[in-house]
């Protein structure tokens, strides 16, 4: 996908005015509410007009204020989840599914109602009316409903902040292996900056109606590290965890952690906040953490007043945050040796 977009647009105090291109398959939209994220998306819907501009995907022409071309949204063959699954209550799933299906020309249905019913694992639903679904149903109901649509771009504005963590880490896997399947380009809008780094490449960051960041969705978990209160947010990808008495212990790569959580599952994702990990110079006598990792450091960057200090350990990257006068004290250069501590209680287990 290939997006090119100049808008402006004015509603009352509030004036978005942003000129933009972004390519790729897994582009998002991040910025806090008000920044101008629903604004933007809805006129690349052709649900808002902008008051003047142009919008190109894949070099065709949806919008031109100058040519006087507005495509009607249903020419424009983009399909939207909304953070409310919008679901019609007198259909039950089967026909919520299949509206705009049998809405679309024939020449375009290029996805198969029975194979996206299996990788949504929608089945035993089909007959089920949508108001005696769960909130991760109703999602997932809503995602194949757009998908069927054959769209050409997918939009999903805030899709899963209406959801407890549990669902939200449910329906990710969902949201990623549908888009990857039907090979279907999207655009994710977020406020969320975990989100952004499950779901998406590149991103566009957005505050008071403008375009202030262009750029990957771990340079801006990087770039924001030292101005968040939780720090830049390692996600772990761990095997099984087995039970040694007071903790469970996982395989991380060629690595084992001690963690105070079972996940009860064969992997998991696993979080651990850069401001967890202390590092040492040499190897401590002793230390009441129970994990101590030898690592190579690869690469210091700046956050704010931090540092972040990205680490290979053993096949793994970590990354820790200290202050200058720390890494001045440590010796702490690419190439170095350091020591990483970590609480068996610093991790958070992703639900899923």
């Amino acid at each position: 996908m290939q997006l090119f977009m100049k808008v402006d647009k004015r509603f009352g105090a509030f004036s978005l005015r942003t000129e933009f291109s972004a390519g790729g398959d897994r582009v998002g939209i991040f910025g806090v509410s008000g920044g101008g994220k629903s604004t933007l998306v809805s006129m690349l819907a052709g649900l808002v007009e902008p008051d003047s501009g142009e919008i190109l995907l894949d070099d065709d022409c949806l919008f031109s204020s100058g040519k006087r071309i507005n495509l009607r949204p249903e020419q424009r063959r983009i399909a939207i989840v909304f953070q409310q699954h919008c679901l019609f209550p007198h259909l039950n799933v089967k026909n919520n599914l299949l509206y705009g299906f049998k809405r679309c020309p024939s020449k375009q249905r290029k996805i198969d109602f029975t194979s996206l019913v299996d990788v949504l694992k929608l089945k035993y639903l089909l007959e089920r009316g949508v108001t005696n679904l769960s909130g991760g149903e109703k999602q997932r109901v809503a995602l194949g409903r757009a998908i069927l649509a054959n769209p050409r771009l997918l939009l999903m504005d805030e899709p899963l902040s209406a959801l407890d963590d549990t669902l939200r880490f449910q329906i990710i896997p969902y949201l990623k292996s549908v888009s990857e399947q039907f090979a279907i380009p999207y655009l994710f809008i977020s406020h969320s900056l975990l989100e952004m780094r499950l779901m998406t490449d590149t991103v566009l960051v957005f505050e008071k109606g403008a375009l202030v960041e262009q750029t990957t969705s771990e340079q801006l978990a990087r770039n924001r590290m030292g101005s968040s209160q939780i720090g830049y947010i390692n996600l772990l990808k761990l095997g099984r965890g087995s039970d040694v008495g007071t903790m469970y212990d996982y395989p991380w790569g060629a690595t084992r952690l001690l963690l105070l959580a079972d996940s009860g599952r064969d992997g998991c994702m696993a979080e651990l906040s850069s401001k967890d990990i202390i590092l040492f110079k040499q190897h401590p006598e002793a230390i009441s953490a129970r994990n101590l990792l030898q690592c190579t450091v690869r690469s210091l960057f700046r956050s704010g007043r931090k540092t972040g200090v990205e680490m290979e350990c053993g096949g793994n990257t970590l990354i820790s945050e200290v202050v200058q006068d720390a890494v001045n004290e440590l010796g702490i250069i690419p190439g170095s040796t350091v020591f990483a501590a970590v609480k068996a209680s610093a991790f958070r287990i992703l639900p899923g």
